[in-house]
């Protein structure tokens, strides 16, 4: 009988980063670059970057429970990023690059808003923390040339 595997979605700026840092974890079985959060069905990148169609640059985790934790994966979250800039990751400016996550069920949302508040006690973050917590959204994949972005050009992730 075949493990039931889990879904996590995060948005932490440019998709491509966050990709390359949640590949990384044992337990994570795929990962899969995308836009949730909007009001466009099936947006493309060009139409996501105009940042009139509401969505985020996120990636959609799925993973083994029995492997590794949600509270790992927001512990990966937090670390990858700054979630106390509003709608900027670095030199990436938008709605679309916001600190965003998904939640898909009230465990995830409980341990996602608990993450939170110890990050923000935590004293790493010079800042408020504007990370949003919000139930899951249509999530729509991106085209074939943002997956695996760096994977395929041999990179290291820069954050």
């Amino acid at each position: 009988m075949a493990r039931e595997m889990a879904i996590a979605t995060f948005g932490a700026g440019c998709f491509w980063g966050v990709e390359s840092a949640f590949a990384e974890i044992e337990g994570v079985t795929s990962t899969t670059v995308g836009y949730a959060g909007g009001t466009t069905a099936e947006p493309t990148y060009e139409e996501v970057c105009t940042g009139r169609t509401g969505h985020a640059e996120v990636l959609q985790v799925e993973y083994d429970p029995d492997a590794v934790g949600y509270v790992r994966l927001l512990e990966v979250f937090w670390s990858i990023h700054d979630p106390t800039t509003r709608d900027r990751q670095g030199p990436d400016v938008g709605t679309q690059y916001r600190s965003v996550i998904f939640h898909h069920d009230g465990q995830q949302r409980a341990l996602a808003e608990a993450s939170c508040e110890r990050e923000q006690a935590s004293g790493r973050h010079a800042g408020e923390i504007v990370t949003e917590i919000t139930p899951e959204a249509p999530f729509w994949r991106a085209e074939e040339y943002h997956q695996k972005f760096f994977q395929k050009r041999s990179f290291k992730r820069a954050l």
